[in-house]
């Protein structure tokens, strides 16, 4: 997966987040930690959209926000265009936060209820000293039109609005600071479908305009297929596969990602898919299987997936990653190239 440096907008190696789980009223005492991110590594192209998908709690989301510093690593790097993120100070952090911004999942609880639509688009404006008065009001009017809405909006207030609007809303407030990196946290997952499609045209349309970079978080993966370039499947805290978006679909090599792919629905009813049912439960976070995470639920696995800890390997040289050694291509190891997200 090695890219020219400057064609590499965003570089994760080996992020880890981990959530102390504490025992004790008072004296509290650290008796092991939830391990939502755990070992996680890729890279995202200027100007492309890399999907990141998996069921609900294996720390897609996590890993969204350690990246833009809502959290706190536990240990790894991310490096924004050459920039260690992590090691950045206060002020260095708040000016790099012009270049990356987050659109959160739930357009309801992601605007201030007591603040104008004006106020929550213009406030970023004012913070990084990119408008004031007047010409603050010209470019919340600009925005808003951009993202499909009219001038006037700018003065109600969110409960005024639709859930669609109201991510519109969400969209041009951090299109205001004309970033480079936006991060999509299932931005979609709250809306009807008439309006996800609306949402996820307005989000290409947008990316084309501004030559935008997308990270983007769902758990639907029909959604994905439609505005990824590439796509990351994660499972209990690490990343399980990384391929182009068409490749991930017609050749899905892990077999968690034949899993999910298997549960897509088809639009059309005379086409039938066999689903694949996984035995078990997803393991705790705060205990994962040692050896592959996946081995207790995998219907390929031997004893060796339950000692060896499987990397993301290319065993093609096709850029299509795979971290699993019991399908029928694991002879070719000895050729592959291991997936180092630095090289």
């Amino acid at each position: 997966m090695a890219q020219a440096s400057n064609d590499i907008i965003l570089d994760v190696r080996d992020l880890y987040k981990h959530f102390p789980v504490t025992k004790g009223f008072i004296f509290q005492k650290q008796v092991g930690a939830v391990k939502a991110v755990d070992g996680v590594s890729f890279q995202i192209r200027r100007g492309e959209t890399m999907g990141l998908v998996g069921e609900s709690g294996c720390g897609k989301t996590t890993t969204g926000r350690v990246i833009l510093r809502l959290m706190e690593p536990t240990r790894g790097e991310a490096y924004f265009e050459g920039r260690d993120i992590f090691r950045l100070n206060k002020e260095e952090l708040r000016r790099m936060r012009r270049d990356m911004q987050i659109i959160f999942q739930d357009p309801y609880s992601s605007l201030n209820p007591r603040m104008t639509v004006g106020d929550i688009i213009g406030e970023p404006l004012e913070i990084h000293n990119l408008a004031r008065g007047r010409e603050k009001l010209r470019r919340v009017q600009e925005l808003l039109e951009i993202v499909g809405l009219a001038p006037y909006h700018a003065n109600r207030y969110p409960h005024e609005f639709s859930g669609g609007q109201r991510q519109r809303i969400g969209i041009a407030r951090a299109l205001a600071v004309n970033p480079k990196l936006v991060i999509c946290d299932e931005p979609v997952s709250a809306l009807d479908v008439s309006i996800q499609a609306q949402v996820l045209n307005l989000l290409e349309e947008l990316q084309k305009e501004f030559g935008l970079t997308y990270l983007f978080i769902a758990h639907d993966l029909s959604v994905v297929k439609h505005i990824s370039d590439r796509i990351a499947v994660m499972y209990l805290g690490r990343i399980v596969e990384v391929a182009d978006a068409d490749e991930l679909f017609s050749n899905p090599q892990h077999p968690y990602t034949e899993a999910l792919l298997s549960a897509v629905p088809i639009p059309d009813p005379e086409v039938r898919r066999e689903r694949i049912i996984l035995p078990g439960d997803v393991p705790s976070p705060v205990n994962p299987p040692q050896g592959c995470r996946f081995h207790t639920r995998c219907l390929y696995a031997r004893e060796s997936c339950k000692v060896n800890d499987q990397q993301l390997i290319d065993y093609w040289g096709t850029g299509h990653y795979v971290a699993c050694e019991v399908l029928p291509f694991r002879q070719q190891r000895s050729k592959a190239a291991v997936f180092k997200p630095h090289a």
